[in-house]
């Protein structure tokens, strides 16, 4: 093996290791996300809607807003990051299981209240920069 080779090796597992090591902490990925909700409500809001309840959880899933506009009730998966690249968009985080997840709470919360009215599964994505303390929303809706 050459000595280029050699070093280029070395190099990728002393990347890979750093990537590990270098994870975001618990607390500041937490306060990403609420940080996210928050924005996504207020946004919501000034899109006319009117925010019924935040952070309903139940023990098979959790929704992040629950807002309703024009008699219709909203639940929206919110993904929050604190900076965004090419590579990486919040939006993508919005898997199918979790969509799942979020149906199945919903139709439960309907339920539960003896809400007739229609529903749909909303997501939004909020890329803030902390630099600036300034965000931009993407907001997807019926993403189910």
């Amino acid at each position: 093996m050459t000595l280029l080779k050699k070093r280029m090796i070395d190099t990728f597992h002393v990347n890979r290791r750093a990537r590990l090591v270098l994870m975001i902490p618990d607390a500041i990925r937490k306060q990403v996300g609420r940080g996210g909700e928050e924005i996504a409500a207020q946004f919501l809001e000034r899109k006319g809607y009117k925010i019924i309840e935040r952070n309903y959880r139940k023990k098979w899933g959790e929704i992040d807003v629950i807002a309703e506009k024009d008699n219709v009730v909203h639940f929206v998966e919110v993904k929050a990051v604190s900076r965004e690249s090419k590579d990486y968009r919040p939006e993508e985080l919005i898997h199918e299981s979790k969509l799942r997840k979020v149906a199945r709470t919903a139709a439960l919360y309907m339920e539960q209240q003896r809400d007739g009215r229609e529903f749909q599964i909303d997501g939004i994505a909020v890329i803030m920069d902390m630099a600036t303390r300034t965000a931009r929303c993407r907001f997807y809706e019926q993403v189910m």
